[in-house]
Parts: structure tokens; sequence; C-alpha cells
């Protein structure tokens, strides 16, 4: 099989793995070497300063001597199987990035004989990446549950970030759906990886020369839709996660339909689920929030209609309305329409006089949802019952709004699967599009 295949079938085999972002780490070019690593933009995505950047995202192997019900590579999955060598995977890397196809590597893998036996040859690859090639450039790997924790920490020394993935969002799942994989053997290198991140950065503020060990922290990636757990398990869990083991991201990837299997559902992908769950996870991170004040229920799941902070505003009324002009930042990141950079904004506004809703605009406050739960000198933005029912829907119908096409009018009006279509004055006429 020539290089051009295997590139095929295991650039295609890596698009599961979701776990891949921003690079989180600043480190400029160096003589005799290739590349820089930039603290934004990785993976086909736009820079701060605009340019759209990505990385060589691929499969050591596709070959795997696990069954994980849930992955297109488990062993009893009939599909086209290839392996790179160390060799090859370097190769690419440096002439995709010399002919500016790429700016990083993110490598993963399925299990090949044994965890360590693939981590070996992970480790093989960064070794010739960055010492025979001298590639400067974000590296971006996936430690191996089960591997040698010699050989973790040894890759951890090359690369950039270092990931490990729970997969499933419960033990009896993981027994269920992945009998060859435990609880254990991945929340062990979770842990390892988290003490020499640690480790490494007392040695640096000691030493400037020392080694360091994943600068970019480490993340990992969770199934959902392929069991029953409800989003408050889910939530939990991932708070759990960042507590315990200083992960700099937990992603959700929407199962997609890879097995036939009657313990798996054959629905399409949960892809508004998937947005809801990234949504709450920002709460947890950036905004103060709690599991359970997110959700309180062990068999709670998030609203589909309205992102999570409008319904945690819903459910506590009582705090509402903010007077925009007193309030504290914990206060105000709690309002729907106010995100962090919003509220330094409003913070330091505040300084030199009184804010109007004219100004909070200019401060990028998304009014069409913050206008029900503020005041700006003791003034509401229009005059509205306080009732969740009405709330959410004057919330929900916003968002419908947002989702209206114009039609030409020389076209045939498309039909609505319930209510028809509506005619909005001047004899415009709009039809509801996806929300």
């Amino acid at each position: 099989m020539d290089l051009m295949e295997k590139l095929k079938i295991l650039s295609a085999a890596a698009k599961y793995d979701v776990a891949c972002t921003s690079s989180g780490v600043n480190r400029g070019g160096a003589r005799g070497s290739l590349g820089s690593a930039s603290a934004c933009g990785i993976c086909h995505t736009f820079a701060a300063d605009g340019r759209c950047v990505s990385l060589l995202k691929i499969l050591m192997t596709n070959v795997c001597v696990y069954d994980c019900q849930y992955c297109a590579n488990r062993r009893s999955n009939d599909l086209p199987r290839a392996s790179f060598t160390p060799r090859e995977i370097a190769e690419l890397t440096i002439n995709f990035y010399k002919r500016n196809y790429i700016e990083g590597l993110f490598l993963s893998s399925a299990v090949i004989r044994d965890a360590s036996y693939t981590m070996e040859q992970i480790y093989e690859t960064l070794k010739l990446v960055r010492h025979v090639y001298r590639f400067n450039g974000y590296i971006h790997i996936k430690a191996i549950p089960g591997a040698d924790e010699c050989l973790i920490r040894a890759a951890g020394l090359l690369a950039d970030r270092v990931s490990v993935n729970i997969e499933l969002p419960s033990e009896e799942s993981l027994n269920r759906l992945a009998p060859d994989k435990t609880r254990e053997s991945i929340l062990k290198p979770m842990n390892m990886l988290k003490n020499n991140i640690i480790q490494s950065r007392e040695e640096v503020m000691l030493f400037h020369s020392a080694p360091r060990f994943a600068p970019a922290g480490q993340s990992t990636q969770m199934i959902v839709g392929a069991t029953p757990e409800s989003d408050k398990k889910i939530i939990t869990l991932t708070e759990n996660l960042y507590k315990r083991y200083s992960l700099k991201r937990v992603f959700y990837s929407a199962y997609t339909p890879v097995s036939d299997n009657p313990l798996l559902p054959a629905a399409k992908p949960p892809l508004l689920r998937e947005h809801r769950l990234y949504q709450a996870d920002w709460l947890l991170r950036f905004y103060g929030f709690s599991a359970d004040e997110i959700l309180k229920n062990a068999d709670d799941n998030l609203n589909p209609n309205l992102d999570p902070k409008c319904c945690w505003a819903l459910n506590n009324l009582n705090m509402f309305p903010v007077e925009i002009n007193t309030a504290n930042k914990r206060t105000l990141l709690r309002v729907p329409g106010i995100g962090s950079r919003s509220a330094d904004r409003i913070l330091a506004a505040r300084r030199v006089g009184l804010l109007t809703f004219e100004n909070l605009k200019k401060l990028g406050v998304v009014l069409k949802r913050a206008r029900y739960f503020i005041t700006c000198r003791g003034k509401m933005y229009e005059k509205i019952s306080m009732d969740p029912a009405i709330l959410e829907m004057k919330l929900t119908e916003s968002k419908i709004r947002e989702a209206y096409k114009q039609l030409s009018l020389f076209d045939e009006p498309a039909p609505l699967a319930d209510s028809g279509n509506a005619a909005a004055p001047g004899g415009i006429i709009y039809a509801y599009g996806h929300i």
C-alpha cells in the first residue's frame, strides 16, 4: 500500500477524535528549527490575526486489538486497515509543513499489539520529528491507556498537549461496550499527566532551561448519545475531571452510528445535545457555575430550546432584575447575554459614568436576551411580566425570528411543516428555518 492510500485511510479514521483545538502554547521560532507554535488557531480554525491554520490529524494505525462497540476501528469491523511507520509520519509532517499545508501535528492511534507497543511507536515518531527533523511547531498526541508510564512521560516531554480519552460517562457503560478497557486504566494516566505537568512547572520556575512536560496541558473526550446517561451525569463528571485532573478541556463527541449492535442507538448524531453540553461546559469553566446549579436532579437533561444560562435564569428569577450599574462581576456573569468580556467592559465603563441600554449595545451585551433580566438606572428595557412561561416564550421567539428566511416575492413560497406560511406586513413572506 502506497503512502497516499495510507493517508486517505488514516486521516479519515481520525475524524472521530474531536479533542483537538487551539494549542494553548506560544513558542517562537528557533535557529536551526522548523516552525513555531501559536496559542491560538490550530486544526482548521481562524487565528486572532485572521489566518486560517490547520494541522495534520491522523492515526498511527487503525489496526486495533480492542473491540469497543462504539468505535469504527474495532477489530470486528470489516474496513480497510493501514499503519504508518514513525518515519512516514515524520516525513509527511515536515513535507506538509514546508508546503504550508499545516502548522502542527495531531497524532492518535488504535491499539496495535498492546498499549505499550503503540505508545512506543508514538514516542519514536515524536523523537524523529523533534530531534531529527528539528520541528518546533505544535504537537498534540493521545496517550494510550494501559501503556507504560515511562513511555507516556517520554512522549509528553516532546509534545505540547497530551490527551487521554475517557470515552464513556460511566464505568457501567464502559464495561458493557468496551470490555478491554477499565476506568482505572483511563484515570491512572490522567493523574500521572497532572502530576508531571505540575512537577514540570515547578522545575521551570527553578531552572529556566528545564524540559517542559506537555506545556499546553491535557484534555479528554467523551462520547455523547451512545449510552443512556443523563446530561446531569455528564456535567457532574466533567466538573469532577476539571477539579481532580486540572484538564484544559473536556470535548464532547455526538455518537455517530458505526455499529448495528442492539446496545447502541441507530439514530442520527445528537448534535444539538452536544452543542448544549458545550454551553454548559463554558458555564463551568468561565462563569462560576457548578453542575448542581445547571441541573439539579440526577436524571435531568438540558433544555434543547434554550441555552443552559437562560434556563438557570428562568429557574432563579428571584435574583433578577440586576442593576447593571451596581452589580459585581459574579452577578453580571449570571445574566443571559452578558459574557466574560462584556462583563469586564461594563466594570471598566462604570468608572466613567452611569451606563444606559445604548451603552450596553456598544459594550457587546446581547440585549435581546439580557433586557429581560437587567435594569439601567432603575428602569427596565421594556415592561414585561417576570413570569417564567412568558419569558421562556419571549426568549424562544427571539431564536425563531433569527431563523426566519426571507423569500423572493417571485418564487413559490416554501411550505411549513406545521402551520403554513406566515405573511409579514408589506407582503413579505417568511418561512421557519431550523432552530
